[in-house]
C-alpha cells in the first residue's frame, strides 16, 4: 500500500514543533483533477494512483498515520504574529530515493489547534488556483511546490459567500519556512532552535554539516536561493503577492498561490493583491523584501551564530551586507539572459534598465516585448513598435550580431523568455467555467502552459494580453 511508505522524519523534533492531528474526515470526496505525470513521475503506479482517496486519508482516515500540523509564526504585512498550519495537515514525507524526499501536506485538511478561529477548509476555486499556477511555475524552471490533486469534499465553505470546498494535496521538498526559525527562537529554547538547524541542514543542505558555523552557512545559503528564486520571479513577471516570512521556505520554493498574479503591462508597482494595499509586495518591492525576509531569519539565528550577542549580531550584519551585491548580479545576469546575453558589465546593465524605462512609458507588455525581441515571427504579426524602442533594438541587434550571434542569442532567449503565462483573465475564465462544470477551458490553459517556453501559433490567443480595464479591477486574494 502506498501509506506504508510515507515517513516522518519532522517527528523527529521537539514536540513544540507540531501538533499531531488527522486530517477531516469528508463523507463524498471527488477527484477534480488529478497529476497524474507527477504521480508517475514519483513512481506511483497507476493501480496505486486509483487508491489516491485513501492515500491522502479522505474518506477512511488511517488510524495507524501519524499525520500532523506544524506550527510556525511570521511577519505577516511587516507585524510578526503566532500562527501555524491552520487547516493543513501533514500526511507524511514521500521518499522516493534518500536524496529525494517530500512532504505531501493536504491544504484545506481541516481544523488544527492553529486555526485561530478558522474552519480549516479550503475553496474549490482556491485549490483550482494553486494547481494552475504551481504547475505554470514548474513548466518555467521556477522552483515550486507541485499539486498532486483537486479533491472536492461534497462540502460548503462559507467566505463572503458560500463555495464548494475542496482539498489540494501539496507537495514540497520541505514546509519548513523563515517563520519556523522565528517559532523557535521567541517560543522555544536555544536547544529547539538547535535542533531545527540541525534537522533543516540535514534534510536539506547535507554538505552544510561540514561548515565551521553550520548555522551562518544556512543562512548564507538560503539567502543565496532566495535570491535566485525572486530574480527568476521577476524574469517572467511573477508577482507573489503575499511574502510573509511564513511564505518564504528554507529550501526556496515558491508556495502558497492565493494573491499570486503575472503582470501584463509592465509597471514596476504592479500589485493585484486584494489585502496589499500599500503596495509593500508590488513587483518592484521583491528583491527588498526578500532581503528583509532573510534578516529576520538572521535575527532567529542568532543564538547560533555566536555565544555572544554582539559578536553574533556583527556576524549577521556581514551575511546581510553582501546581500545587495549578489542580488545585482543575480538580477542582471538573469535579465541580461533575456536578451540573450551571458556576460555581464555596466553598459549592459544600463541597456536593462533602458528597456524596462521605456517599457513602462510606452504600457509595453512585460512577457510579449522579450517574446518579440527573440522571435522574428512572433514579432512581425502582433508587435507595434515605437521610434525609440526600434533605435533601441537596433543598436542591441548589432552588439548581438557582433558579439554572440543572433542564433545563439534566439536559443538563450527562448530558454529565459516565455511565449506563455498564465494570463489573469484566461486563469479567471478557466476557473469559473470549471466550478460551473466546464473542464475544457481548464484543460486547455493547462495544456499551454506546460510548454511556456515555445511559441506556437495555434494558442496565439493565450498571448493576448486582457483589456486594460480589467487589469485595472483585478484583484486577488488569499482564499482562506
Amino acid at each position: 500500500m502506498i501509506k506504508s511508505t510515507l515517513e516522518y522524519s519532522y517527528l523527529t523534533l521537539p514536540n513544540i514543533f507540531y501538533e499531531r492531528v488527522k486530517p477531516a474526515a469528508f463523507s463524498k470526496p471527488e477527484i477534480a483533477v488529478l497529476n497524474q505525470k507527477l504521480m508517475e513521475e514519483l513512481g506511483i503506479t497507476t493501480s496505486q494512483a486509483q487508491e489516491i482517496l485513501s492515500f491522502l486519508q479522505l474518506a477512511e482516515p488511517n488510524p495507524d498515520a501519524q499525520s500532523f500540523a506544524q506550527a510556525y509564526a511570521g511577519h505577516q504585512f511587516g507585524h510578526f504574529t503566532m500562527l501555524g498550519d491552520g487547516r493543513a495537515v501533514m500526511i507524511g514525507e514521500w521518499v522516493e530515493t534518500e536524496e529525494k524526499r517530500y512532504d505531501i501536506q493536504l491544504k484545506g485538511g481541516g481544523r488544527t489547534k492553529y486555526s485561530r478561529g478558522g474552519d480549516g477548509m479550503a475553496t474549490y476555486k482556491a485549490m483550482l488556483r494553486e494547481y494552475l499556477i504551481s504547475e505554470a511555475m514548474h513548466a518555467l524552471n521556477i522552483a515550486t511546490s507541485r499539486s498532486l490533486a483537486v479533491i472536492k469534499t461534497g462540502e460548503l465553505v462559507q467566505r463572503e459567500k458560500v463555495f464548494e470546498g475542496a482539498v489540494l494535496p501539496r507537495l514540497m521538498k520541505s514546509h519548513i519556512r523563515i517563520g519556523t526559525f522565528e517559532f523557535a527562537r521567541n517560543f522555544g529554547t536555544t536547544e529547539d532552535l538547535q535542533a531545527l538547524t540541525n534537522y533543516t541542514i540535514d534534510r536539506l543542505y547535507p554538505a552544510l554539516k561540514a561548515a565551521e558555523n553550520p548555522a551562518l552557512a544556512l543562512l548564507n545559503t538560503v539567502m543565496e536561493a532566495q535570491i535566485k528564486l525572486v530574480a527568476n520571479w521577476m524574469r517572467v513577471g511573477f508577482i507573489h503577492g503575499v511574502m510573509n516570512t511564513d511564505n518564504m521556505s528554507l529550501s526556496a520554493e515558491t508556495f502558497d498561490y492565493g494573491p499570486c498574479a503575472f503582470m501584463n503591462t509592465y509597471h514596476p508597482n504592479t500589485v493585484f493583491s486584494s489585502i496589499d494595499r500599500d503596495g509593500r509586495y508590488a513587483f518592484k518591492n521583491q528583491a527588498n523584501i526578500c532581503k528583509w525576509n532573510i534578516t529576520r531569519l538572521a535575527e532567529a539565528l542568532l543564538p547560533l551564530l555566536h555565544t555572544e550577542q554582539e559578536k553574533a549580531i556583527a556576524i549577521a550584519q556581514e551575511i546581510i551586507g553582501t546581500f545587495d551585491q549578489i542580488w545585482v548580479n543575480q538580477y542582471y545576469k538573469t535579465m541580461l539572459l533575456k536578451l540573450g546575453i551571458t556576460e555581464i558589465n555596466i553598459t549592459l546593465c544600463d541597456w536593462v534598465n533602458e528597456l524596462l524605462a521605456m517599457m513602462e512609458e510606452e504600457q509595453m507588455d512585460y512577457t510579449n516585448t522579450f517574446l518579440a525581441l527573440g522571435n522574428p515571427a512572433f514579432a512581425a504579426e502582433t508587435h507595434q513598435c515605437s521610434e525609440r524602442f526600434i533605435a533601441w533594438r537596433n543598436n542591441w541587434k548589432k552588439y548581438i550580431e557582433d558579439t554572440v550571434g543572433m542564433a545563439k542569442a534566439q536559443a538563450i532567449m527562448q530558454a529565459n523568455n516565455p511565449a506563455f503565462i498564465p494570463r489573469n483573465h484566461e486563469v479567471e475564465t478557466a476557473l469559473d467555467e470549471m466550478i460551473m462544470g466546464n473542464a475544457k477551458p481548464f484543460e486547455n490553459l493547462l495544456q499551454v502552459i506546460k510548454n511556456p517556453y515555445t511559441y506556437d501559433p495555434k494558442f496565439h490567443s493565450y498571448t493576448a494580453p486582457p483589456q486594460t480595464e480589467f487589469d485595472k479591477n483585478f484583484k486577488t486574494f488569499c482564499g482562506t
